[in-house]
């Protein structure tokens, strides 16, 4: 590699131009008519996407340089080098991201969107001093359609720069989640939540499956949005909710999302009222089974983690919300030894996580598990691309369709800007991608074949509208905080 060469690459690579899409232009007048002959003899596609390298998470993990994806119809029909791919596909459009890794759109599996609103707003805290005295009551106050509106197309503005794709919720008003993220382009799977109390979207157990059957009903068959149910937690629903929900769940083959063993406190409740850890008393009512998606899996011990594989339950691993709520360091080695399928997930945003960067989950996962282990090791990082990517999918029963960047599958992808001085030089991609980045070197985020985020704009959603929004938002959370009158409205987005 001539000075010359790898100077021409960082110049090419640089923030300014890898925010722009390079568009092929049709053959011009002047070429040569065999040239003319050949490009129209080239299967025609929709986009062809060009990088230095492109991370496929296949079966054998291929890494592929100077790379490209040619996508057609909202999937993905090449896969391979940049002169395999152009030699074969002509499309309309051509994206290049010379300095860039290209790799599968992220799997966010846990999230609680609409919080995004509630950002920061009680920190430091226990997990029930948190959501007892300062979530639950600041919910009660404000959460309506339009807050859970708000702040689900914030939080896609967010998912969208930092290169996710696809994410679980568990959250009220689903239905408004389900709107938001049609509009904004991203793949969910959204659960109603259930509690044996009145939340803001149904009152009681019988208005809970009523619109969460209507809510499963609507979204039906829906190409990016898949409707789940989610009882909350062991210690906050009843045998007969979570019986209920899972046979609403098992009617329309739907997912179910629970927390499960957060947190040590919940282990003591559990076991001092059935007997039994959390996953135990779970799997003695019948409600464990493929369709589960347990989210945190902290105090989970080795007879559960038999339990969960031999039931075939996925996890969702939190790291960074277990750190910040001091709630432990999950058996995430472990779980995988035992069968257990892991993806990745980053929380709320609310106090357990302050945001929605799959970069930091993947870094923070491996290094809490070396941590753990007292094994370096463990937990390298293309098993954390993996978790992140198509783990995650197989968590959501979605691996068919997303996860890798493989033919065939739907062409969500993300371009990660490694021509900063942030990630240079850099000599394995995968070690670059989790060690190195965070969500900000995301140029480029694709779901269904259409470009949400193109490095400079995000295409689909109008953020200065959404920041004077959640302005609005945060003056009026404020004033009740304060105990003091509400304002009518606020002058823009807030600067902390």
């Amino acid at each position: 590699m001539t000075r010359r060469w790898l100077a021409a690459l960082l110049l090419a690579a640089s923030p300014a131009l890898l925010a722009a899409d390079a568009v092929s232009p049709s053959p011009g007048a002047g070429k040569a008519a065999a040239a003319k002959a050949a490009v129209h003899e080239k299967s025609r596609c929709d986009l062809i996407v060009t990088a230095a390298s492109v991370v496929t998470v296949d079966s054998a993990f291929r890494v592929v340089p100077d790379g490209a994806v040619a996508v057609k119809d909202g999937a993905i029909v090449a896969v391979g080098t940049r002169a395999e791919v152009t030699a074969k596909w002509a499309a309309r459009a051509t994206v290049s991201r010379p300095g860039a890794a290209l790799m599968p759109g992220l799997v966010n599996t846990h999230t609680h969107a609409a919080m995004s609103l509630l950002r920061g707003v009680a920190d430091d805290r226990p997990l029930m001093e948190w959501l007892e005295k300062s979530i639950f009551p600041a919910e009660g106050k404000n959460v309506s359609p339009k807050f859970v509106t708000d702040g689900t197309l914030l939080a896609a503005a967010e998912m969208i720069r930092g290169g996710t794709t696809t994410f679980a919720d568990m959250y009220y008003f689903e239905w408004d989640v389900a709107s938001a993220v049609e509009k904004s382009g991203l793949r969910g799977v959204l659960g109603e939540t259930w509690l044996d109390f009145p939340v803001a979207s149904h009152k009681d157990l019988p208005e809970s499956i009523r619109v969460t059957r209507a809510f499963l009903t609507k979204w039906k068959g829906h190409p990016r949005v898949t409707a789940a149910v989610a009882p909350h937690a062991p210690y906050t629903c009843s045998k007969e909710t979570l019986l209920a929900a899972k046979a609403l769940a098992d009617e329309f083959g739907a997912p179910l999302l629970i927390h499960l063993s957060e947190t040590r406190d919940e282990q003591k409740t559990i076991l001092g009222k059935y007997g039994a850890s959390p996953a135990s008393w779970l799997d003695s009512i019948g409600f464990l089974g493929p369709n589960v998606l347990a989210a945190h899996g902290v105090w989970l011990d080795a007879e559960d983690l038999k339990l969960l594989a031999a039931r075939k339950v996925k996890l969702s691993h939190n790291p960074e919300s277990n750190m910040k709520l001091g709630s432990g360091i999950a058996p995430v080695v472990a779980a995988m030894k035992a069968g257990v399928v892991v993806g990745l997930g980053t929380d709320g945003v609310a106090g357990s996580n302050n945001d929605l960067d799959m970069f930091d989950a993947m870094d923070f996962a491996g290094k809490l598990a070396k941590v753990q282990a007292l094994d370096p090791t463990v937990l390298p990082a293309r098993d954390l691309i993996r978790m992140a990517t198509i783990e995650g999918a197989r968590a959501l029963g979605m691996e068919a369709r997303i996860g890798s960047l493989e033919v065939g599958k739907r062409a969500d992808l993300v371009a990660v800007d490694l021509a900063t001085s942030r990630s240079q030089p850099w000599y394995d991609v995968t070690s670059a991608v989790v060690y190195s980045v965070k969500a900000s070197a995301v140029s480029l985020t694709v779901v269904d074949g259409k470009v949400l985020w193109d490095g400079r704009k995000v295409r689909t959603l109008d953020e200065a509208r959404l920041l004077l929004t959640a302005a609005e938002w945060r003056s009026k959370i404020a004033a009740q905080l304060a105990g003091g009158a509400e304002p009518a409205k606020a002058e823009g987005p807030v600067a902390r």
